[in-house]
């Protein structure tokens, strides 16, 4: 008996120091992945012209069905070559290379959110 009550005194220490290791992060404010940069993806699609919120290529999947992919920064080396911020290239058809840019942060309520920011890098006309 006493030994049961033994094993059993011991079962209950080592829970409450393994649940003891973890930590709390209550800052709600803290930059979870400062940035997370996936460099060099490849995509073919075309121009659909530029918005406010970023410049707009299409894309089709190997169904078929068409997406739209926004690019919200291009490099200014790019820019000299094409000018995207006209409407001289759309519906002209690239190749792009680009980086992809997320960012995770905690929101005020902890919820975490993701900003990603896609960069254009280079451009070609096909």
């Amino acid at each position: 008996m006493k030994t049961k009550k033994i094993i059993v005194l011991s079962g209950l220490v080592l829970c409450l120091l393994s649940l003891s290791s973890f930590k709390s992060t209550e800052n709600t404010d803290e930059i979870i992945s400062d940035a997370l940069v996936q460099e060099g993806f490849i995509v073919y699609a075309t121009f659909d012209g530029k918005e406010d919120y970023g410049y707009n290529f299409i894309t089709t999947d190997k169904e078929g069905e068409e997406h739209t992919l926004t690019f919200q920064k291009v490099e200014d080396a790019v820019l000299k070559t094409f000018d995207l911020n006209s409407d001289a290239f759309v519906n002209t058809k690239f190749k792009i290379t680009f980086n992809r840019d997320v960012k995770v942060s905690k929101d005020e309520h902890g919820n975490e959110d993701e900003d990603e920011v896609n960069t254009i890098t280079m451009l070609e006309k096909l």
